[in-house]
C-alpha cells in the first residue's frame, strides 16, 4: 500500500474518530473480540478491497481481513465480500471510513465498466478527468482502472492540456503551443482543447499530439475526424452520457473522457455486520 493511500486513510480516520469514539468506548470492551462480514447489498464491480483492508490495519495491525473476492470481480446482492476479525472496538471505529472509501471506489469502477462496455467494438478508450473528490484522486483514478478505463493526467504536473482559458490568456492556440514548447521537453505530448473546426485546423497546423473535441456535436466531430485523418489523436469530451457514447465512439475518435465517472458517482451499497464472539 502506497504512502499516499495510507495518508488518505489516516486522515479520514482522524477526521472521524477525533478525540475518541465515545459510543464504542462506553459500550464495547477493548479486550472483546469478534468478526464482521462485509456484504454486498446490490450488484457492482469490486474496486479497492485492499484499501478496505488497510483501513482496519492502520487502526490495529492485529485485525485480520479475509478477502473473498478480488478487484475487478462483479458481485451480486448478498455476496459476502470479506470477513474482518479482531478487536470489536477497533472494527467499529474503522467501519465507516473503510466503507466510505470502498463503496465510492466500487461505484466508480461499476460506472466505468458500463462506459467501457458501451464502446466495445470501437477503438475508443474511456478516460477519466480531474473532476475527482478533493484529496481522493489517487483512489478515484485507481477505481477507474479497475473498472476497465484509462487514466488521463493525474494532475497538472504530469500532462500538458492547453484549455480554452490558456488559449485566451496566450492570445491564440498557436501562441499557447509555441510558449509551451519553450518551457517543456518535446518528448512530452501536447494536447489542445478545441471547440470548432477552425480551432481543430489551427491545432493541427501546430503539430500537436492530441486534439480535444470539446462539447462538439457528432456531425462536427465526424468532420474533425476526417480533417485530422490520423495526423493527431482525438479525444471527445463534454456532454458524454451512456445514451450517446456509442455514437461518439463510432465516428473513430481515439479517446472519450467522461467526468461522470468520478464527479457524481453513486457509491455501491455495502453493509458491515458485526458478529460478537
Amino acid at each position: 500500500m502506497g504512502k499516499e493511500i495510507l495518508r488518505i486513510i489516516q486522515n479520514a480516520l482522524t477526521e472521524d474518530i477525533g478525540t475518541g469514539d465515545i459510543t464504542t468506548e462506553a459500550t464495547v470492551s477493548g479486550r472483546k473480540k469478534g468478526r464482521a462480514l462485509a456484504i454486498a447489498k446490490d450488484e457492482f464491480i469490486i474496486a479497492g478491497i485492499d484499501v478496505f483492508e488497510a483501513t482496519f490495519k492502520v487502526l490495529d495491525k492485529k485485525i485480520k481481513v479475509k478477502k473473498l473476492v478480488h478487484d475487478g470481480c462483479r458481485v451480486k446482492k448478498g455476496t459476502v465480500i470479506a470477513e474482518v476479525s479482531g478487536s470489536l472496538a477497533c472494527i467499529l471505529k474503522a467501519e465507516r471510513v473503510s466503507l466510505n472509501l470502498f463503496q465510492r471506489m466500487c461505484g466508480i469502477a461499476t460506472q466505468t465498466a458500463r462506459y467501457v462496455k458501451a464502446v466495445q467494438g470501437t477503438k475508443a478508450k474511456i478516460l477519466d478527468t480531474r473532476k475527482t473528490a478533493p484529496g481522493l484522486r489517487v483512489l478515484d483514478k485507481m477505481a477507474v482502472r479497475q473498472g476497465g478505463g484509462c487514466n488521463h493526467r493525474i494532475g497538472l504536473y504530469d500532462g500538458i492540456l492547453i484549455k480554452d482559458n490558456h488559449i485566451e490568456a496566450a492570445g491564440s492556440i498557436t501562441a499557447a503551443v509555441k510558449a509551451q514548447r519553450k518551457n517543456i521537453s518535446r518528448a512530452m505530448k501536447i494536447e489542445v482543447e478545441t471547440e470548432n473546426l477552425k480551432e481543430v485546423k489551427e491545432a493541427l497546423s501546430c503539430g500537436v499530439d492530441i486534439i480535444m473535441l470539446d462539447n462538439m456535436n457528432v456531425p462536427m466531430m465526424k468532420k474533425a475526424v476526417e480533417m485530422v485523418a490520423g495526423r493527431a489523436l482525438l479525444e471527445a469530451s463534454g456532454n458524454v452520457s451512456l445514451q450517446n457514447i456509442a455514437g461518439i465512439a463510432a465516428i473513430g475518435v481515439d479517446f472519450i473522457s467522461v467526468g461522470e465517472l468520478t464527479h457524481s458517482v453513486r457509491a455501491a451499497d455495502i453493509s458491515l455486520k458485526i458478529k460478537a464472539c
